[in-house]
């Protein structure tokens, strides 16, 4: 009996949640095992039955879940199901019957209660919807987030440690401060006979106006020889950027990363029109979090060495490894990346301007702006993937046009060719900067879109899917943001291009296949993998792109704050936007981390790589897919444009 009692207990252990009891624990559960096998075609117990007094684990065999006739799950060795006996001991809402001869571990409820009641992980695993057969509804996706934090292997690396809130950093409540109409001498001794680097000037209510800093002191006093006498009104830097003294950490540091600032001021509401309650400097943030993304920005602006912002760019991924494996909340990753990224360009355009200037002086004033694409464009772009951009430049005099060609062609291919000396891999399909198709005028850009808008071809929707979610990175924002416009107005003018839209964002099916196994490449390089991009991200994408446009929501591109804005116009739908988002997380953290583990694009996994909870988190991930493509479906009608 102890040897059969030793066997049950090495098996359970192999598998979640046994894989979580305790050696105690474990042994109890194998004692009370039973042992039953059930032939090919016997039926376990039937859709609407009275629960069991025990769950099921697989040891051999094949088992089917189905609902009447149709199959809706099949249990692999180890899996758990029949676990309605032990959630709320409810009617079963599916079919058990045994695909071929099979073994099956039965565990009594009344043995299993006591441990899922004092281990948490057990009961978490439960909750998150990861036993087989147990419906998936839309609280199993957080549930699924907590598990897989919690479940995790605990990391040894502290040397990226990021913070989830600013109790970790020192926030400086003494604020030295003085008055618009104070001295700049006077300003000056205070810094020194505090030995501050910086004063807020504020008025009689304590209301931040400006700030003046020790480099304000010698470029815009020394430099310029300025009156010591004149008032730091003249000096100060406005208008000042404030948040609330208690607001997350991630919005406070990415505040300082994305305006560049060495100092944050905090007031009590997070606005100028209320008083000053703190201060933050980098030199802070720097001590308290110490190689972290302000340190690699830093580096990146002080650099146009390729060589250089490459080592940087390695380190990034490095840092993103460390975040991913650490559950750091992933709009504050992918906000990371981006401002990484953006620096990079922006790096890149600035120094390929610099050599292009001399060459052409007449141009060197023409407004442009360079267009990232694609996951850059969304904010989404972790891994150093496939490049897609395009450049932008306002409308010269014809006698102009082809030196402006010349030159911003010559522009956008030298910074297409810094990014792939950072590591970022070139676009296929040539939709980058380099391509002279992509180098054009404002109004050739809306020649463009309105083609596409009121000729949905494959192709056009093939490059709307692509095109629709630029972002201005280098450059002339105003650029994009008339050309954003022009888009609006024309899809105001012709609705039916949704329609389209939608029949484009259907072409996926939600990405589970016969059995519900997942839906894996069937030959080529990739045979037998799952192609995550675009079987389950790009649904989502495209599905938020198509819903925000409905709405004629300008400037949203990141998928998730679509999902998050589609909740706020929608609040009906609002609980599956958030799952969608929820959804989306999921699957830029699981590709993420199958590229930095293979050094790849992420995008093809092998299924049978995945753990039992991986398989299941990812399957969980795709149930928001086909519930929002049934609404669009109602939405645009699509019915009728398949008829």
């Amino acid at each position: 009996m102890n040897v059969i009692v030793s066997r049950v207990a090495e098996f359970l252990k192999r598998f979640p949640p046994f894989s979580f009891l305790s050696k105690e624990e474990l042994t109890l559960v194998a004692t009370a095992v039973e042992v039953k096998y059930f032939e090919k075609g016997a039926e376990l117990f039937q859709k609407g039955a009275d629960a069991l007094p025990h769950f099921f684990i697989l040891k051999e065999g094949q088992i089917e879940l189905l609902d009447q006739d149709e199959i809706k799950e099949y249990c692999e060795e180890g899996d758990v199901f029949g676990v309605l006996a032990l959630l709320g001991k409810r009617p079963y809402i599916l079919r058990a019957r045994a695909a071929e001869d099979s073994l099956i571990y039965a565990v009594p409820v009344a043995v299993f209660e006591k441990i899922l009641e004092k281990n948490s992980k057990v009961a978490l695993y439960f909750a998150a919807g990861f036993a087989s057969g147990q419906v998936v509804i839309r609280q199993d996706l957080l549930q699924g987030q907590m598990a897989r934090r919690a479940f995790r292997p605990q990391s040894r690396d502290h040397s990226l440690l990021i913070f989830s809130d600013q109790s970790q950093i020192q926030v400086s409540e003494t604020v030295v401060s003085c008055t618009p109409e104070t001295s700049i001498q006077d300003a000056a001794k205070l810094m020194a006979t505090q030995q501050v680097s910086s004063l807020v000037v504020v008025d009689e209510g304590n209301f931040p106006k400006g700030i003046i800093t020790d480099k304000d002191l010698r470029s815009r006093v020394v430099a310029e020889a300025l009156p010591v006498n004149r008032k730091v009104m003249e000096i100060m830097t406005v208008p000042v950027i404030t948040r609330k003294k208690d607001a997350d950490f991630s919005d406070l540091y990415l505040t300082m990363i994305k305006h560049r600032l060495h100092h944050l001021i905090l007031t009590a509401d997070g606005s100028d029109q209320s008083p000053v309650t703190g201060i933050i400097s980098d030199h802070d943030v720097l001590l308290s979090m110490g190689n972290s993304p302000a340190v690699l920005i830093h580096a990146l602006l002080n650099t146009h060495s390729l060589e250089e912002m490459r080592i940087i760019r390695d380190r990034a991924e490095q840092m993103l490894r460390y975040y991913l494996d650490n559950e750091v909340a992933m709009d504050f990753v992918s906000s990371v990346m981006t401002e990484i990224n953006d620096t990079i360009i922006r790096q890149a355009a600035d120094k390929v301007k610099k050599e292009l200037d001399a060459d052409f002086p007449e141009m060197e004033k023409v407004k442009y702006a360079f267009l990232s694409m694609g996951s850059e464009g969304r904010e989404e772009q972790l891994l150093r993937t496939d490049q897609d951009n395009a450049l932008i430049y306002e409308d010269v005099p014809p006698a102009q046009a082809e030196q402006a060609k010349a030159y911003f062609l010559q522009l956008g291919t030298g910074i297409v060719e810094v990014l792939i000396a950072c590591g970022f891999a070139s676009c296929p399909g040539e939709m980058m900067a380099s391509n002279p198709t992509w180098v054009q005028p404002l109004s050739q850009w809306k020649n463009y879109f309105s083609d596409w808008i009121l000729t949905p071809t494959q192709d056009a929707l093939l490059k709307a899917s692509i095109f629709f979610d630029f972002r201005a990175v280098a450059g002339a924002v105003s650029l994009a943001e008339e050309l954003s416009e022009h888009i609006y107005t024309a899809i105001q003018k012709k609705k039916a291009f949704l329609s389209f839209l939608g029949m484009n964002a259907l072409k996926n099916p939600p990405p589970l296949g016969f059995f519900r196994g997942f839906m894996v490449e069937k030959s080529g390089e990739h045979r037998d993998q799952f192609d995550i991009k675009a079987r389950a991200m790009m649904p989502l994408t495209d599905l938020a792109r198509l819903l925000i446009l409905s709405h004629g929501v300008v400037g949203v591109n990141n998928t998730f704050r679509r999902f998050e804005r589609l909740a706020e116009l929608e609040p009906q739908q609002a609980e599956l936007f958030a799952q969608a988002g929820k959804a989306y997380e999921i699957l830029m953290r699981m590709r993420a981390l199958e590229g930095l583990q293979h050094q790849n694009s992420g995008r093809y996994i092998d299924p049978e790589s995945l753990g039992k909870i991986q398989r299941q988190l990812l399957k969980n991930a795709f149930t928001p897919i086909s519930e929002l493509q049934s609404l669009v479906e109602v939405r645009f009608q699509l019915a009728y444009f398949r008829s």
